[in-house]
């Protein structure tokens, strides 16, 4: 008898963001990810509705790597009937805690602020989600190995394959009755700071590739010459460096750089301060995990003891008040919330700050606005002049550019079925697509949001 595997895309379709993509069998239905859409306020919106599907029949949800586009919208499936195993690698789960547990007490305190000071259309105003409510997605936790197949089921099976990007991040390799699925989940780039390159797939029936930087090339700049350049200036104008940084993996690779830029004597012994609460504790998540990255245990206590780790809000109007010339490294990477937000509303109408953007800036974020050069920024209820100076590198990005796309899909040895580009902004995935076209001649299918689609295997 035929059978037939029904694949629902919920999210990171046509999009980048939101990742959720449920595999319905006559055996298991399995959701890889589950992600947080961020962004436009349309998409954001989403979140809020309940998904289209029946919550309650979802097995088992299995996790690429441990980012909110990954696993935030956890305990929203939760509350919908979900009662299943959430799965993934243990630095993905560590990291995913901390992100989940984080995420929830910004949620509480934004819906507090917002009744307390009255700018909500909504009477109250609700957390998405409240920290019992992490607390019960965590408990369904439950780690498995890399390179190891597991069995879900007769003829179910997956395996976690190392990818870089962040800690513990892998693809998803779902066997169904012999036929091969491959979730690239977000693929790293190869030559990174702190992990090592990514493994490759070398079969794939049905692939779902990601596609963020599928029409881009990341620029060959010298990312320790342009930061050298940029602290000189901050110091010499007399002023603050901010950089709004992910505190996954982004904000260890931006203490590394800089750490080593005063070990080089490249820069002087400015005083630079890390106030992410959540970037504090994926620090620990690196100690626990030695295996999973490139730093030796020496070195991660030399680098972490050079930075100011500020553990209060106290802390954070300390820094504010003080008069010295310095660096600030403050979540969140896209300007969307976090402690970033305290710093840029007393020091962004300055023009000796400098703001430094480093990393994706998706549309709709107040990072993209500052990228594309606004003269006014909205948080908090208020509008607030820019005469910071805006800088931007592009090249720390973790996610893999075009070429690293193609690099990762040479291994593969058969001719896919069918490849869905997932995870992109529709003139990347276009562009990704003709490329697939042109180099493989592969089927390529750009999937948009709740499409649906059956499978022979």
């Amino acid at each position: 008898m035929e059978k037939f595997v029904k694949i629902n895309f919920l999210g990171a379709a046509g999009v980048v963001t939101g990742s959720k993509f449920l595999i319905e069998t006559s055996e298991k239905n399995i959701l890889i990810d589950c992600g947080m859409f961020q962004g436009l306020k349309e998409l954001r919106l989403l979140n809020w509705e309940d998904l289209p599907i029946d919550v309650p029949s979802i097995d088992v949800v299995l996790l690429t790597h441990g980012h909110l586009d990954h696993v935030g919208y956890l305990p929203r499936l939760l509350k919908q009937g979900f009662k299943g195993k959430v799965i993934g690698t243990a630095p993905t789960l560590a990291i995913a805690e901390i992100i989940l547990k984080d995420s929830a007490k910004i949620h509480e305190e934004e819906a507090k602020k917002a009744n307390e000071e009255n700018y909500t259309k909504h009477n109250p105003a609700l957390p998405f989600y409240t920290i019992k409510d992490a607390e019960n997605t965590i408990k369904q936790f439950e780690v498995e190995n890399e390179d190891q197949w597991i069995q879900l089921s007769e003829h179910i099976a997956f395996r976690f394959q190392y990818n870089g990007h962040i800690l513990g991040a892998t693809f998803i390799e779902l066997d169904i009755n012999g036929k091969r699925f491959v979730f690239s989940g977000d693929i790293g780039r190869r030559n990174d700071y702190l992990l090592n390159d990514p493994k490759r797939p070398e079969r794939a029936d049905f692939l779902f590739i990601e596609s963020t930087y599928g029409n881009k090339l990341h620029p060959e700049e010298n990312v320790e010459e342009v930061l050298t350049e940029i602290v000189l200036d901050t110091i010499h104008k007399k002023g603050n460096l901010i950089i709004p940084s992910f505190a996954v993996e982004r904000l260890q690779t931006l203490m590394f750089i800089i750490w080593r830029l005063y070990q080089k004597n490249k820069i002087p012994n400015i005083p630079i301060f890390i106030d992410s609460p959540m970037g504090n504790n994926v620090l620990d998540v690196f100690k626990r995990f030695p295996k999973w990255h490139k730093l030796s245990t020496e070195d991660y206590t030399a680098m972490c003891n050079h930075f100011n780790i500020i553990q209060s809000y106290k802390e954070t109007w300390e820094t504010i008040d003080d008069k010295r010339s310095k660096i600030i490294i403050a979540g969140s990477g896209m300007v969307t919330g976090g402690r970033v937000l305290t710093y840029l509303q007393q020091l962004i109408d300055e023009p000796m700050t400098t703001v430094l953007l480093v990393g994706y800036q998706a549309e709709g974020t107040r990072g993209r606005q500052l990228l594309e050069g606004t003269h006014e920024i909205k948080f908090f209820g208020k509008y607030y002049p820019v005469k910071a100076k805006i800088r931007s590198i592009k090249s720390l990005s973790a996610h893999a550019d075009q070429q690293d796309l193609l690099d990762w899909v040479s291994h593969i040895n058969n001719v896919p079925e069918k490849v869905f580009l997932i995870h992109g902004e529709p003139p990347a995935l276009d562009a990704f697509r003709v490329k697939l076209k042109d180099e493989y001649h592969w089927d390529v299918t750009i999937p948009k949001l709740t499409d649906v689609c059956k499978v022979l295997v």
